[in-house]
């Protein structure tokens, strides 16, 4: 179950993934957090939760440990292996020893049913909130997204989502040029920059001028081409991405 399209500047907040096989809990975490400042897509099964991965950029799990047919834990201990998306494991297990081997497989919180719903955002905020001060200290590695003022790029994905949640087709010389100027925002860069730093992701700059991609860019992002708020223009000096931008490990 996934939530409506968010509203015009609400695909930069925090996207939560719940897994959980009890359509009752499941309505009741969506609509809660959702209502929140989250946006919220849930699901039942280990399964549906592989393809959101493949599919979505996910801030933060949370995982029902006693899903039926299936090993809450050892789920647990696969995505920890292959991510390092944080994760609040959702069980009914009271004893001591499972909340430590839940905490020992990688969890970043532990919260136990039945539950408040307050209680649980309370949890997941103080969770993103460590992790955006791990990524401020440089600790997490690899780059899952971008976003900026409502829009969401997906690097693996290589997929840009406006505000409203639609996807905007980029050529791969537009993609390449975006993802330079996310990675270096409020930083005038020269023509001569962006077309090095591009060489690192595509050859389709080569034979094309920066100007005639960032115009193409401006054209799918900015309200306004002619008055761009994103991509602005320095005079004598390049291009500067003039707005926050936020990195998704």
């Amino acid at each position: 179950m996934t939530r409506p399209a968010p509203p015009a500047g609400a695909a930069a907040h925090p996207h939560v993934l719940v897994v959980d096989d009890d359509p009752t809990i499941r309505e009741l975490v969506s609509d809660y957090l959702g209502n929140n400042d989250l946006r919220v897509t849930a699901v039942s099964d280990g399964s549906a939760m592989r393809d959101v991965l493949k599919d979505q950029v996910i801030d933060l799990l949370v995982l029902d440990l006693g899903l039926r047919g299936e090993d809450g834990m050892a789920i647990a201990r696969r995505m920890r292996d292959e991510s390092e998306i944080p994760m609040v494991m959702l069980t009914g297990r009271v004893e001591e020893a499972d909340r430590v081997m839940g905490l020992e497989l990688g969890a970043d919180d532990y919260i136990t049913k039945p539950f408040s719903p307050r209680e649980l955002l309370a949890r997941i905020r103080t969770v993103l909130r460590r992790r955006r001060a791990e990524v401020r200290q440089g600790k997490p590695e690899g780059i899952r997204a971008y976003r900026f003022d409502g829009w969401e790029l997906n690097l693996n994905l290589r997929r840009l989502t406006s505000p409203d949640g639609n996807a905007v087709a980029l050529t791969n010389g537009e993609f390449s040029l975006l993802v330079v100027m996310l990675g270096a925002p409020n930083r005038i860069l020269s023509r001569d920059q962006l077309l090095d730093l591009s060489r690192l992701h595509n050859d389709e700059v080569f034979n094309r001028s920066i100007d005639v991609q960032i115009l193409r860019l401006r054209r799918k992002i900015e309200r306004d081409a002619a008055e761009p708020r994103y991509i602005k223009t320095e005079r004598g000096a390049g291009y500067v991405f003039g707005v926050p931008v936020e990195t998704v490990y």
